[in-house]
């Protein structure tokens, strides 16, 4: 009998202690909402890190929510309905104007080139951008980086966007699509899977890339504010998950990455989430690594100047801490 007990006494012992060990890594997950300004397949290595449970490993537990519109993603950034936001660099720069108490840095970049496509109408035998000339172009919101990154690609092209062609900038960025399907314009600047899906559709033909003519920019990147930058610990995991993922978005076959976002975009077929992963990968659209270079932020700075939308003095070290970024690769 006192050999039974002993035994029982053992048992609860381990259990309790099995009971402790599993509380203590639940709590050692921390809870970070990320709110993003879009759900693209062009943001794949940040779905790629929570499927394949890199964030995890890093004790990081995503939530993540999309706020549609780079304006209501900030909101919710700066009155800490998120902590942190995916979204266009230059929304940093905009609201450094306006000297927040709290300042808005960002840390980690996604992507590296532009995301949209020029689509024709038809199919277009050698394509010269000359051809805009005396066209009805569908563009982006102005103020926003596909409507300024895509002026900023006319202009090197020896294009006036206000003069050499009919600009239409005042449908919302989720009616453009629909706008050009119902007949609206010669050429549009779409991004994927869009593009390629009026192209299976016969509504239009993909014949250039603005990622490809802007060249290296980060597009979108991940931002806080200075305070929770301070939980070093939590960007830095944060920041490690993103970049194996970053790697893995490279390294795995095309058909894997779909597979492994295709949660993220119920209503897209399996076989054009793959297209649009190997289109993006082709010209290095995913960032290798979440550093944000100066060289590139001050192209991003020369397509707002351009734009002029740019009103106060930049400077990168204000605006980017890549001292996360920087340890996690090396």
């Amino acid at each position: 009998m006192k050999r039974i007990c002993l035994f029982s006494l053992f048992f609860v012992l381990v259990f309790v202690a099995a009971c402790g060990d599993k509380q203590t890594a639940e709590k050692q997950m921390t809870d970070v909402k990320v709110g993003e300004v879009t759900r693209s397949i062009f943001y794949a290595p940040l779905y790629a890190a929570i499927e394949e449970g890199f964030l995890e490993e890093e004790g990081i537990k995503v939530d993540l929510t999309t706020i549609p519109g780079g304006d209501k993603t900030m909101t919710a950034l700066l009155s800490d309905g998120i902590d942190i936001a995916l979204i266009g660099a230059e929304t940093s720069v905009y609201v450094a104007g306006q000297q927040p108490n709290d300042p808005v840095v960002n840390f980690a970049q996604l992507t590296q080139t532009d995301g949209t496509f020029l689509v024709a109408r038809e199919e277009v035998e050698n394509f010269d951008w000359e051809m805009l000339k005396g066209s009805t172009f569908l563009g982006q919101r102005v103020g926003g980086m596909p409507q300024m990154a895509g002026e900023f690609v006319l202009k090197q092209k020896g294009i006036n966007p206000q003069t050499d062609l009919t600009l239409i900038q005042n449908i919302d960025f989720a009616n453009i699509a629909n706008a050009f399907a119902s007949g609206t314009g010669d050429y549009v600047q779409l991004f994927e899977p869009t593009a390629s899906l009026f192209e299976q559709q016969g509504i239009g033909k993909i014949v250039a890339s603005f990622g490809e003519e802007l060249g290296a920019i980060p597009y979108t990147v991940f931002m806080t504010k200075t305070s929770t930058l301070e939980d070093k610990e939590k960007i830095e995991s944060f920041t490690k998950a993103l970049y194996k993922a970053q790697q893995w978005v490279y390294e795995q076959p095309a058909a894997e990455v779909a597979e492994s976002i295709a949660p993220y975009f119920e209503d897209t077929d399996l076989a054009l989430i793959e297209s649009v992963v190997e289109r993006y990968r082709s010209q290095q659209s995913y960032a290798k690594d979440p550093i944000i270079d100066e060289k590139e932020f001050q192209n991003l700075l020369n397509v707002m100047t351009e734009a002029n939308v740019l009103e106060n003095d930049v400077l990168y070290e204000d605006l980017v801490d890549r001292s996360f970024a920087d340890e996690v690769v090396k």
